[in-house]
């Protein structure tokens, strides 16, 4: 999976030393990356689609570099150049890229035979991300993947993950009636409260009231109850003479 992984960056290796240039392509390839060489700053401004327009930047040599037909539709994840080359040096070539709106995104690494510290300095202040020094080994190119992952254009799987996430972020907004279906009924949750709060209320009340008329209606069979206790009674019995 690693390997597979690792398989889909394409590397361009830029370098006018033909032993230097196999070397590098070589070590690229056992890393399971994809590789285009090139002999000349000029021909990776070309190949990455940036044309220079100086022709004395060119440079005529008798190796030839491998171009894809579709050259400018091809995505390069990283550029790897040596730094002391004639016409334009790996400097200028960081700097041309890096000054470019369209290719700033994508890392660059600079070599060189010589460990001069001020040329190191000033590569890394310019963008650059390492600086390795020659000969280039196997260890030193598995620092490459970090820089290629952080910087590697989308392809469109990730563009349809990414409006994926973006409908979902949508969502929440679209269900906006509903929160506010969800407060009117808490509104009317507390409007009840409110009433069965009243009623709560009220109900001493109208027990009060409830208990205050049963006492008159005591009372008042209370009297008349002794009225008739004071009334005289007769017996229904009837005397025969």
């Amino acid at each position: 999976m690693g390997m597979a992984a690792e398989s889909q960056f394409h590397v361009l290796a830029v370098d006018d030393s033909i032993i230097d240039r196999k070397l590098i392509e070589r070590l690229l390839k056992t890393s399971s990356y994809q590789v285009t060489t090139v002999d000349s700053g000029s021909k990776a401004l070309e190949f990455l689609g940036l044309c220079e327009n100086d022709q004395n930047h060119h440079t005529s040599t008798n190796t030839p570099s491998v171009f894809p037909n579709n050259h400018q539709e091809v995505e390069v994840n990283l550029v790897i150049t040596d730094y002391c080359m004639p016409g334009m040096t790996g400097y200028d070539l960081l700097k041309k890229i890096k000054e470019s709106s369209s290719l700033r995104n994508i890392p660059v690494v600079i070599m060189s035979s010589e460990n001069v510290p001020s040329r190191i300095n000033r590569c890394l202040e310019e963008g650059a991300e390492e600086f390795f020094l020659k000969p280039v080994r196997l260890s030193d190119l598995s620092r490459l993947k970090p820089h290629m992952k952080k910087n590697k254009v989308k392809d469109p799987r990730n563009e349809t993950e990414e409006k994926i996430e973006n409908s979902e972020i949508l969502l929440p907004q679209q269900e906006a009636p509903k929160s506010q279906y969800s407060h009117s009924e808490s509104e009317s949750e507390t409007q009840l409260q409110a009433h069965s709060t009243i009623d709560q209320q009220q109900q001493p009340l109208q027990q009060n009231n409830n208990n205050n008329k049963r006492k008159s209606m005591e009372q008042q069979q209370g009297l008349s109850s002794e009225t008739d206790r004071t009334r005289q009674r007769y017996s229904g019995i009837a005397t025969v003479v």
